[in-house]
């Protein structure tokens, strides 16, 4: 059932995805028009409705130790794949599962290493857990931004 997004909640929505650790209720409550109480009342109630899910910092993997970033695309049977995720996110350098409304590489999977043992260490655990691999790639960048339909037009930029 979909929550029911104002103008307001959509300005939000748009300044968290931009930054939501450098943005205050301040910040937002002038671009959207309201105070800023009500914009932290607004948020609570994104998140108790389980609109805003969690706050997530986007890492760039090559300045990090495990600068190997793959993602890993599996097939698994269609009554499994939820729980075959789960699984999969136990792996150790498993770092973001998803699941695909497809019948082929319905579970793309991305993983994060030092190295190309622990690569191979990490795919033999997925193979193991009943993860069938269709192919690994081997990400050279990521690049995020709000989803336009967010609240371009309830922002004040």
């Amino acid at each position: 059932m979909a929550f029911e997004l104002d103008e307001i909640d959509r300005g939000i929505l748009h300044r968290l995805q931009g930054d939501a650790r450098h943005t205050t209720a301040a910040d937002i409550s002038g671009e959207v028009g309201v105070t800023a109480n009500t914009v932290r009342n607004r948020i609570q109630r994104l998140e108790e409705a389980g609109v805003i899910t969690g706050y997530v910092p986007i890492i760039d993997y090559e300045r990090t130790a495990k600068s190997i970033h793959m993602v890993v695309q599996c097939t698994v049977p269609i009554h499994e794949r939820g729980d075959l995720a789960e699984t999969a996110l136990e792996v150790d350098g498993v770092v973001g599962v998803r699941e695909l409304m497809t019948g082929h590489r319905n579970l793309r999977v991305d993983l994060a290493a030092e190295n190309s043992d622990e690569v191979t260490a990490a795919v033999s655990r997925l193979q193991r857990a009943g993860l069938e691999i269709e192919a690994e790639e081997l990400v050279k960048a990521e690049y995020h931004q709000p989803f336009d339909h967010f609240g371009t037009d309830a922002v004040d930029s």
